[in-house]
């Protein structure tokens, strides 16, 4: 079987993901598990010391740089409550809908210090309610789409983002409906 990120190709047999146990070939699995570090801690600027969700990594990647559009949910463009949404159904399987605000009231809040990868990051900019949402990779970096850089990875520590994070968030295990 082949396991590969984009530009990274690895030949195995035996291993079904690397992100699950290996049955026949560990060596195999954690070259998989390493090359994929490695390619997204130079795609993304920063060093990467485990990826829990390699489709979180590949999904981010394709949709960097996208541009902000209010409402949207497309390649053309789309805003952050969509793109978290995007993501959340691309990795987890699990459909979100809704504003930020809205989106936040389906989480366990959380403090910064217990942001684990594929939680939630939750910003409160406009009057003080929670009007931006991304989704925490690791290291303090979150990936998100911004109104005037689209979809971006930045960090919890910019002055801009420590000023309005308001709280992290991990869904709920039975959301409501």
């Amino acid at each position: 079987m082949r396991l590969g990120v984009p530009g990274i190709l690895i030949t195995c047999i035996g291993v079904q993901a690397f992100s699950q146990p290996a049955s026949k070939d560990t060596s195999c699995t954690m070259l998989a598990r390493d090359s994929a570090i490695t390619h997204y801690s130079e795609v993304f600027g920063f060093s990467i010391d485990n990826i829990e969700n390699l489709t979180l990594y590949k999904t981010v990647e394709n949709w960097l740089l996208t541009p902000y559009c209010y409402a949207g949910r497309g390649k053309d463009g789309i805003d952050c409550s969509d793109f978290t949404a995007v993501l959340y159904d691309s990795a987890y399987g699990i459909k979100l809908q809704g504003g930020a605000d809205f989106i936040f009231k389906k989480n366990i809040p959380l403090e910064k210090e217990d942001l684990r990868e594929g939680d939630m990051v939750f910003f409160k900019i406009k009057n003080n309610t929670i009007s931006h949402v991304g989704v925490y990779l690791t290291k303090n970096k979150f990936a998100h789409a911004t109104v005037k850089a689209g979809v971006i990875i930045s960090d919890l520590d910019e002055p801009y983002y420590r000023k309005y994070f308001y709280k992290g968030g991990r869904l709920k295990e039975e959301p409501e409906k």
